[in-house]
């Protein structure tokens, strides 16, 4: 390789970093002066992003909602889909998928005594379903709404009651 060529290269290997974090801190920069400005600390966990969606806290414990169904005082909703739904879920829950909530709640909103506490629930930590559906029954009019976060795994791991298509379990 001719010295050109060589010195090129290296003016371009010591260039790119610094391109590099020059851009990282205008980014910084124009983050800070944004009135919306994203925190760079802070906590990032899902359970954080999905309280900090509403005014309240959405979130409700295994162990709340599960006295709450021994006790038989709340409606749970899963918000999967059918086929999740069909092959096993809570029992006695109700299946309301997010992506039909609009044309299904009428339905659903028939069943659930004013007053209820509703307890949504869908699978997985990063699942969101559950949370938007939570969010929705409450424009709705329904005042007491809560999310089990990653209800579907969280309850089978507690061996709670559920229920498939045609079969329930102890």
């Amino acid at each position: 390789m001719p010295p050109r060529d060589r010195s090129i290269w290296q003016q371009a290997l010591w260039q790119l970093p610094a391109i590099i974090l020059m851009a990282g801190l205008v980014g910084i920069c124009v983050n800070h002066l944004r009135p919306d400005s994203i925190p760079v600390v802070g906590d990032w966990s899902v359970k954080t992003g999905m309280a900090a969606a509403t005014e309240d806290n959405l979130i409700i414990p295994l162990s709340e909602a599960a006295k709450l169904f021994s006790a038989r005082a709340a409606v749970f909703i899963d918000a999967r889909d059918e086929q999740d739904y069909e092959s096993g879920h809570i029992r006695g829950a109700l299946s309301l998928p997010w992506y039909n909530a609009g044309k299904r709640f009428p339905e659903i909103a028939g069943d659930i005594p004013s007053g209820t506490t509703i307890i949504t629930y869908c699978d997985g930590k990063a699942c969101h379903l559950s949370h938007d559906l939570a969010v929705f029954l409450r424009d709705k009019g329904f005042e007491n709404v809560r999310d089990l976060l990653n209800g579907w795994t969280v309850w089978q791991d507690a061996n709670l009651p559920v229920e498939e298509e045609n079969a329930v379990s102890p």
